[in-house]
C-alpha cells in the first residue's frame, strides 16, 4: 500500500512550547536568572516545570508565591521584561524539537499536509526560535499572542491562523498540550490532537481530545484522515 495522499491539503496547527519544542530548560533558566538577581533562591525546576506552559509572567509570580514573597504589579512587569530579554538573548539554548517531530513533518508533507503554529508566545520570539531550529521554512504561518487582536483561548486566534496559512478551519487539526489549546480547538470546532508529553499538569485524557499521542511517530497521515472524517460527521 502506498502513502496516503490528500487531495485537499489538511492544515495542521501546532502549539509551540510543550508541543513542538521542549523549551522548558531555557524558560526555567531565564526564570532563575531573573529571580536570583532579585535575591531569591533558584527554584526547583522540576517543581515549577508544570507552569512553563502558562508563560513567563505566571512562572515569575509562582516563584515569588512559592518563596512567600509579595510582588507588586510594577515590579512584576519589570521582571517579565528582564525575563524576555534574557530568554531571547540565549535562544535556542537547550530547546529541542520533541522526538519524532521532524520525521513526522516530513512524512505528513509527502501526504500533502501543511503546517502552521498558533502560540501564546510573542510572534517575534516564536519566529526567532523556529528560525534558530531551522523549522520556520516548514510553516505556512507563525502566529503569536500579538499577531491578532485576540489570543488563545479565543477561537479567533486559531481560526485566523488557519486562514492566514491558506487553510480552511473545517479541514484543519490542532495539536496542543494544555487546556488553553484544548479549549481553543473546541471553541473553534477544530479537531484536536493532545500530546501527553508536554506541560499539562493533569492527564490530557481528562479533556477528551479527539486523539492522544505519546510520540510523534503516532501522528500519521492515517490518523489525520480518520480525524478529518470524524469531523465531517459532527
Amino acid at each position: 500500500m502506498g502513502l496516503l495522499k490528500f487531495d485537499t491539503p489538511p492544515m495542521l496547527v501546532f502549539d509551540l512550547d510543550g508541543t513542538m519544542i521542549d523549551t522548558a530548560p531555557d524558560l526555567l533558566q531565564s526564570l532563575n536568572h531573573v529571580i536570583v538577581s532579585d535575591g531569591l533562591a533558584p527554584v526547583d525546576t522540576q517543581k515549577l516545570r508544570k507552569f512553563v506552559g502558562f508563560g513567563g509572567r505566571v512562572m515569575i509570580q509562582n516563584a515569588y508565591d512559592d518563596a512567600r514573597q509579595h510582588l507588586e504589579e510594577d515590579k512584576l512587569d519589570y521582571l517579565v521584561e528582564k525575563f524576555i530579554a534574557h530568554y531571547a538573548a540565549n535562544m535556542p539554548g537547550a530547546s529541542t524539537p520533541y522526538p519524532g517531530l521532524l520525521d513526522a513533518l516530513a512524512t505528513l508533507r509527502l501526504a500533502n499536509c501543511k503546517f502552521a503554529v498558533c502560540t501564546n508566545k510573542t510572534e517575534s520570539l516564536s519566529k526567532q526560535l523556529l528560525e534558530a531550529l531551522n523549522l520556520s521554512g516548514e510553516l505556512e504561518a507563525i502566529c503569536g499572542q500579538d499577531t491578532f487582536p485576540v489570543r488563545k483561548p479565543h477561537p479567533g486566534h486559531l481560526v485566523k491562523t488557519i486562514e492566514l496559512a491558506g487553510g480552511d478551519p473545517s479541514h484543519a487539526i490542532m495539536i496542543g498540550d494544555t487546556p488553553t489549546d484544548f479549549s481553543t480547538a473546541r471553541a473553534a470546532s477544530v479537531a484536536l490532537v493532545a500530546v501527553d508529553f508536554g506541560y499539562c499538569d493533569e492527564p490530557v485524557s481528562k479533556y477528551q481530545p479527539d486523539s492522544i499521542i505519546s510520540h510523534y511517530d503516532e501522528l500519521t497521515p492515517e490518523l489525520i484522515n480518520s480525524l478529518l472524517k470524524q469531523q465531517q460527521y459532527q
